[in-house]
This record gives structure tokens, C-alpha cells and sequence, in this order.
């Protein structure tokens, strides 16, 4: 069974300038991920794009919709910014029912060294491979399906809307 992990950028890949105190893109760091986690799985991972999912159009939405569309995997995870990512999810999942599409990203960056990415990263790999066909949202050990989760602000943290 392949997964395959689509990039688009979040929290996940962000890194810090010490100099500026500004968040920014270089690359992924999703292999380095992989490899540190151990990960025996087939993966294969592709990113889309590097970018902020408050910066996320309409036309971001759709060119993930269309990678899930065109995979040749029927598991698939999309790493992404938490802002928005009930958004994306939505746009899957009113599209997509024939494979199992799973979304997740981090509070904090990745290179911050206290983030909670790798966990976040190994849950969905493993919803990816138990869960029936739908899309869904992974985030700190808990797994909804794109229809019943919002992004609690107060809390910082994903919850079922019912």
C-alpha cells in the first residue's frame, strides 16, 4: 500500500530567522521527518507548494484537489497550514469519495524542536491506512471527518462541531 504525502507548505516547514524574527519557506521537511520517525511505510512525498494557508485562493484548493484526483495512491496525506485547513478539507471532501484523504499539520514549526509535527505526521499515516475512503483531519492523536471539525482558537486545538 503506497501513501502519498502532498507538501503544502504550514507550519510544518516553517524555520526561523534568528535575525529578522520572521517565519519563512526553504524546503520541506517532511523527509527528514520520515527518516527520523523510522518510517517503514511506501511513501512517496511531493510538494505542491511552500506556502502560508492564510495565503491559500480558491485556486491552491483546487490544484490539491486536482493532485489528489491524479495520485495513483488511494491514501493520501496533505500536510498543511492549521488556519485554513478545515477549508481545503471541505473542497476534498464534497470531491472526493473513492480514496481515503487524510490532512494534518502542526501548531508548531517542525525546527522549533518542541513541535508537535512528527506526532502529527505518524497519526496520519496510520489513519491513512485504517480509515474507510473519505477525507478527514488529524491532529494530536485524534482523527474527524471533514464535515464535523473546526479549529478551536481558544484552545488551539481541532474539535468536533458536534
Amino acid at each position: 500500500m503506497r501513501i502519498e504525502i502532498l507538501v503544502t507548505g504550514g507550519t510544518f516547514d516553517k524555520e526561523y530567522d534568528e535575525l529578522t524574527g520572521r517565519l519563512f519557506f526553504r524546503e520541506s521537511h517532511l523527509g527528514e521527518m520520515l527518516r527520523l520517525g523510522r518510517c517503514r511505510l511506501d511513501v512517496r512525498v511531493r510538494t505542491l507548494m511552500m506556502i502560508d494557508s492564510l495565503l491559500m485562493k480558491p485556486s491552491h484548493r483546487r490544484r490539491i484537489l486536482a493532485a489528489c484526483r491524479k495520485s495513483k495512491a488511494d491514501r493520501i496525506v496533505v500536510a498543511h497550514g492549521t488556519d485554513t485547513m478545515t477549508e481545503t478539507a471541505k473542497v476534498l471532501g464534497r470531491a472526493i469519495e473513492e480514496k481515503t484523504v487524510v490532512l494534518t499539520g502542526a501548531m508548531v514549526p517542525y525546527k522549533f524542536g518542541s513541535s508537535d509535527g512528527m506526532f502529527n505526521l505518524g497519526s496520519a499515516l496510520s489513519f491513512a491506512q485504517s480509515l474507510p475512503p473519505g477525507v478527514y483531519i488529524a491532529m494530536n492523536g485524534r482523527c474527524f471527518p471533514w464535515s464535523n471539525v473546526r479549529k478551536n482558537r481558544d484552545k488551539g486545538e481541532f474539535e468536533a462541531l458536534k
